[in-house]
Parts: C-alpha cells; sequence; structure tokens
C-alpha cells in the first residue's frame, strides 16, 4: 500500500513541475487543398482604419505570440491563408485565501471548525485555452470532530485507559462504559486540478467582471489524527459528570463537553496503515476531489474568489475511528472519510517575461470576430467600386457635370475644362485663350477684341493651341495600387482606353503623377507605381516610353496614381531614376 502511495505522489509531483507538457501546442495539420489561398490584390482595402476598438488585446498584435509555430501560424493568418489567428501569450495566475475545514468522518465534524479560520491554501494556475486550464493548489486544514451522542463502539486509545466498548462484553463479562469521542485532524494536501471555465465566452458583451468554473482534481494527502481521551490529570473523562442529559439538544450538548473536557489531545488515534517518513509521521493517502468557484473581476490583474472542494479518502480512520455515530443507541458501520474546504482567496495575474494578455479564461474569444464584423481590419473584402457614368475620371458623387460628353478633358469637380474662362468649355471654344479684357465672349467662345496676328493660324496643325486642343481628347483619370506593384484586371481596363486615346492622338504626351512623400518607403513606392504603369504601356500596348512624362512623390496615398494629358510646352523626362532602390517592396 505504501509503495502503490509513494510512486502516486512522485508521478502527481512530476506532473507539476512540467506543466508545459500538457499546455503543449498542438501541432499544426499540414496544408491542403482546403486552405484559404492568399487573395490577389483586388481583394483588398488599401486604405482603411486600423484602430482596434474590442475590449481585450488586439490579435493584429505580432508582439502577443511567442516565436515558433504560433509566431509561423500568425503570419499565415495575416496573409489569409489560415482562418484562425494563435493563441496569445498569457498571464500565470498566482493566489492565495483561507476558509473553513472539515473532516466528514465517524466522528461529526464541528462545523466551521469551532475557532474559527481552519484552512489556508496557495495556488499557482496557467491556462490552456479558453475554457480549461490547470492549477496546482497547496492546502492546510485541520478539524476538530465531537460526538453529539454517547456511544459504546470505539477503538483505541480509548481502550488503553479503561473504557470498555461494547464488544469486550462477550469475553470479559465488563459493563460497556459510554463516552464522547472528541478528535483533532491536521491535513496538508497538494492537487493539481484541471479547471474549466464555463462564463467567458459571451454573445452579447465583450468581457465579463465573473468567472463560473468547476474542476476535478487529483492530490496526495497528509494527515494525522489526535485524540482527547484524557483530562488535564491525564486520568479518564467521567462523562456521566460532564453531560447531565444525554437526551439534551447536540448544541447543549457540544457545548458542556467543551467546558468540561481540556484542549489538548494527548494521544494519537489508532489507524493500521504505518505512517510515511516522507511527511514526518503523517498517513499519506491518494486523494481525488471535485469542486466549483466563482470569481470576481476587480480589474485585470486583481480578482478575487469563493470556491468549495471536496475531497474523497480510501481511509475510515481519516476522523480518529473506524466506528460509526451512534444513532438511538445502535452503531452505524464506518465509512472511508472525506474533507470540505469552503474558502474565500485573492489572485493576481502575473506575467513572466514578455508582452502578454491576462489569462485566457477571462477572455472573451468572440471580441475579435464581433470587432472584425462592425469595424474590418483583416477581413478580406473588394476594392470599392464608385460609380462615374460618364467615364470622365471623377465619380458620380462628386461629378458637379454628371453628363460630360465622352472623351472631353474634366476638371477635379468632373466638368469640361474651361482654360481661359470665359464661359464657355475647351472643347467648344473656338478661341481657345480669349484674354480676360476681351471677355464677355459669345456662343463660340470668341471675344470682342480685334484678332491677334496669329489668330489666322489658330486652326493650323502645327499651332501649339490646336494641339492642346487636341491632347483634350484624353481622358484624367485614377490607378489604384494594393500595396505592390502589380497591375489589376480593373486598371488594365483603364490602360486600355488610355492607351486607345494616345495611339488617335500621337502627338500628345500623358503625365504620370505618383503619390506619396515623408519617407524613403513612401518615396520608393510612389516611383514604383509610376514606373509599373510606363512599363506596362510600352510592353502590353506598344506606347513609347518618350510619350510619358514621369512624376513622383506628391502629397497623399502612395498606391494612388492619376495621369493626365500634358498640358500645352509642359515639360519632364520619361525615365526617372528610383530615388531609394535600396528599399524592397
Amino acid at each position: 500500500m505504501f509503495s502503490k502511495r509513494y510512486l502516486l505522489l512522485v508521478g502527481l509531483l512530476a506532473a507539476f513541475f512540467v506543466p508545459s507538457a500538457f499546455a503543449q501546442e498542438s501541432p499544426q495539420p499540414a496544408q491542403t487543398s482546403t486552405t484559404t489561398p492568399a487573395p490577389t490584390s483586388s481583394m483588398q482595402w488599401s486604405n482603411r482604419d486600423m484602430t482596434y476598438r474590442g475590449k481585450n488585446y488586439d490579435p493584429l498584435d505580432s508582439s502577443y505570440y511567442p516565436k515558433g509555430k504560433r509566431s509561423k501560424q500568425f503570419s499565415r493568418y495575416m496573409n489569409h491563408q489560415e482562418f484562425f489567428p494563435p493563441k496569445p501569450r498569457n498571464k500565470w495566475e498566482i493566489g492565495a485565501g483561507f476558509g473553513l475545514y472539515n473532516v466528514l468522518g465517524n466522528i461529526p465534524s464541528v462545523l466551521f471548525g469551532q475557532y474559527g479560520i481552519s484552512g489556508l491554501h496557495v495556488h499557482v494556475r496557467k491556462s490552456l485555452g479558453y475554457i480549461f486550464s490547470l492549477r496546482t493548489q497547496f492546502v492546510y486544514g485541520a478539524s476538530r470532530n465531537m460526538d453529539s451522542q454517547p456511544t459504546a463502539s470505539f477503538d483505541g486509545p480509548y481502550t488503553k485507559y479503561g473504557y470498555v466498548p461494547t464488544y469486550y462484553q462477550p469475553t470479559t463479562g465488563q459493563q460497556p462504559t459510554t463516552i464522547y469521542r472528541y478528535t483533532r485532524t491536521e491535513t496538508i494536501q497538494l492537487n493539481l486540478d484541471m479547471v474549466f471555465n464555463a462564463y467567458n465566452i459571451n454573445f452579447h458583451q465583450a468581457t465579463n467582471k465573473i468567472s463560473i468554473f468547476g474542476y476535478v482534481g487529483l492530490g496526495a494527502l497528509a494527515y494525522k489524527t489526535r485524540v482527547n481521551a484524557l483530562d488535564g490529570r491525564y486520568q479518564p473523562y467521567n462523562f456521566g459528570s460532564i453531560v447531565t442529559n444525554p437526551n439534551d439538544k447536540p448544541g447543549k450538548i457540544r457545548k458542556a463537553l467543551r467546558k468540561g473536557m481540556d484542549k489538548t489531545f494527548e494521544n494519537d488515534a489508532d489507524n493500521p496503515a504505518k505512517p510515511s517518513k516522507m511527511v514526518k509521521g503523517k498517513y499519506l493517502d491518494f486523494a481525488p476531489s471535485i469542486g466549483a468557484g466563482v470569481a470576481y473581476k476587480i480589474n485585470k490583474t486583481w480578482n478575487v474568489q469563493v470556491e468549495n472542494r471536496y475531497t474523497f479518502t480510501n481511509d475510515k480512520y481519516f476522523g480518529g475511528s473506524a466506528f460509526g455515530p451512534a444513532l438511538g443507541g445502535n452503531v452505524t458501520s464506518g465509512r472511508a472519510g472525506s474533507s470540505n474546504y469552503f474558502s474565500i482567496g485573492l489572485n493576481y495575474n502575473i506575467g513572466l517575461k514578455k508582452k502578454a494578455v491576462e489569462p485566457l479564461y477571462w477572455i472573451n474569444p468572440l471580441d475579435h470576430a464581433y470587432s472584425e464584423l462592425s469595424y474590418p481590419r483583416h477581413m478580406v473584402l473588394p476594392n470599392p467600386v464608385l460609380p462615374d457614368e460618364d467615364l470622365d475620371g471623377v465619380t458620380d458623387q462628386f461629378d458637379k457635370c454628371p453628363k460630360t460628353p465622352a472623351g472631353v478633358a474634366v476638371d477635379e469637380h468632373g466638368c469640361p475644362r474651361d482654360t481661359d474662362g470665359d464661359g464657355v468649355p475647351d472643347y467648344k471654344d473656338k478661341q481657345h485663350i480669349t484674354p480676360t479684357e476681351c471677355q464677355p465672349v459669345d456662343a463660340d467662345g470668341v471675344g470682342k477684341c480685334p484678332c491677334p496676328d496669329d489668330c489666322k493660324n489658330m486652326d493650323s496643325d502645327d499651332d501649339n493651341t490646336s494641339r492642346n486642343r487636341k491632347c483634350g481628347n484624353i481622358n484624367s483619370s485614377t490607378l489604384l495600387f494594393n500595396n505592390n506593384n502589380n497591375i489589376s484586371k480593373g486598371m488594365e481596363a483603364q490602360l486600355d482606353i488610355l492607351a486607345k486615346q494616345m495611339q488617335a492622338n500621337p502627338d500628345c504626351k500623358v503625365v504620370i503623377l505618383g503619390s506619396g512623400s515623408g519617407s524613403k518607403p513612401r518615396l520608393q513606392h510612389s516611383w514604383e507605381h509610376v514606373n509599373a504603369v510606363i512599363e506596362y504601356m510600352m510592353d502590353k500596348k506598344g506606347i513609347g516610353r518618350d510619350r510619358f512624362i514621369f512624376k513622383y512623390g506628391q502629397e497623399g496615398d502612395e498606391n494612388i496614381v492619376t495621369y493626365r494629358p500634358a498640358d500645352r510646352n509642359e515639360q519632364g523626362d520619361s525615365n526617372v531614376p528610383p530615388p531609394h532602390p535600396e528599399i524592397k517592396n
């Protein structure tokens, strides 16, 4: 019996000192054909609000994940190759408390220990996930046990001091002695508990102040019971003089016993098992237990809890006697003892090294999912397509002239250009540049001043004004990249229209203008996007590079590129070296 208990204790201690064996993350499955592929550039928003609005922790913060498998899972998740973010690094919980310890054995326990606090505990707890956690707890308890009815069935040490049990009568003929047994059981208990939490997953709020949990445990229980069998002069008690009315209420009988008996427990209770040398003469038993509790969170670091643990033993001598309590003069058979520990404790969440969230049994795992539904940051969404009915490059929402004829150059408001501001758009203006002093003009845009000497040649193909009017047939528009240099399908459609317009106007140049300034990476990305557009037009559409004016580094988002027809006499290089080629996209 001793060797089995010793092996069980060694196994329990080994499990306690290597808790990582229980918490080891399960290996990631191999990638299969069901893995979600990385989305193309057309399935991303380039500028979405990345502010975390949840109440627990930001799953997109890489500092919460340790290196190794979880770090790799985070990378796959951010690349949309995995649906679920990894489990974050979370804190340990340490706690201490006190309570009421009672032995439920063959001698009735004195409720509440008779003298106030009768148990103390400390514990360490580590979350395995959002529901399960492991906890190791050390409990010290002391219980007083006292009969409330007289009994003639008892064992040692009473039999050594002249008390005669009822089972002596057939052999000795002696009259049995009725006594009131009074014992004190002292225990130390080391438990390993599997705790399951039942209240952190909530569909209607992000966090909870309450945690409801239950647990099953396995532990080593060391105990020793002593008996108050002799008075202060080390003589047997005369129980007849202490309890004058054996039929009185149990409370009054116990009050009389506490008053008439001393407070020393001078003898060890009988127990046929051998004490263990490992625990200084106490008896050692393998003791499973169950329990439940409720914790209240003060803040993300502190919480208080109330719980109750019920422990089973295999020893009917646990409370000090193998005989059960007397019931109406009849002696009940003995049973294996158990204990109950009702406690209140204060717990502290501690992070050992790096950035960590509070224990997962306090975190609602639905917080991230609901945050993504309300404020998408990681969700795969198509690029927004804004309607532009007249295809002038200004969306209908901001277009002040929604019915612009096809091919007419427009300003930033979507209205046909009016270079000289005479109220007649350029595509209808027969006098393209009318001086202010010559205005107002007629319906053809011609002013009141005499025709200048060169106005006869204004319709000549070699005249700059005529050239500028022809270039107005090339539309202005905006291209939206997605944090890379790829030309999307939508951009290909836009550039196809631009190529046809440039082929129809071979004397016109186009300005390709990239946004992005303020830092070296932004400048480099701005250059790369402009260069990608020009190279696409050269390779796919056969437009010479010399027909483009290369500009980059303008204010704005580096993922935005605009193009427009070059103004009259506008100059610029078509081949510009990269500003920071050492920066890779």
